[in-house]
């Protein structure tokens, strides 16, 4: 396997972890919200939408620990590079379109990391993509 792709593995195990936390930190207390993410509105954060939002980063969460466990299941890869690019369009309309969001370090920090992590797995499409080939050389 490439040295890229095991690096990529390593980042979504840990974006992964991270939002296991947030998991947590959603149904342990809705206030985690309103004073870090949706800093915009604050009163429109309530106990079923931070518990809504956990289910969803639980979610995502899954599915990108999958993906680093099997990252050449193109299937679930296309599926985790999805994931990121709706937590990317979710956290962009909070912040310009509806304006529950200000760009605070807690709407910045989830925006880098899709961005970033967009990036890599399209990077890393090229990657799986000519890893195939390359072990059908070597066993002709």
């Amino acid at each position: 396997m490439s040295r890229f792709l095991n690096v990529l593995r390593s980042w979504l195990v840990m974006v992964s972890i991270i939002a296991m936390g947030n998991t947590l930190q959603s149904f342990r207390d809705h206030t985690f919200l309103y004073e870090k993410l949706y800093t915009g509105k604050p009163n429109l954060v309530n106990g079923l939408q931070a518990r809504t939002f956990g289910i969803w980063t639980l979610l995502s969460s899954v599915i990108r620990c999958l993906c680093a466990i099997d990252i050449h299941n193109k299937t679930l890869y296309h599926i985790t590079l999805w994931t990121f690019l709706l937590a990317l369009g979710h956290f962009l309309s909070e912040l310009f379109v509806f304006g529950t969001a200000a760009p605070t370090v807690g709407v910045l920090a989830p925006l880098m990391v899709a961005s970033f992590s967009i990036l890599g797995m399209l990077v890393g499409l090229r990657y799986l993509e000519a890893e195939p080939v390359s072990r059908q050389k070597k066993r002709n």
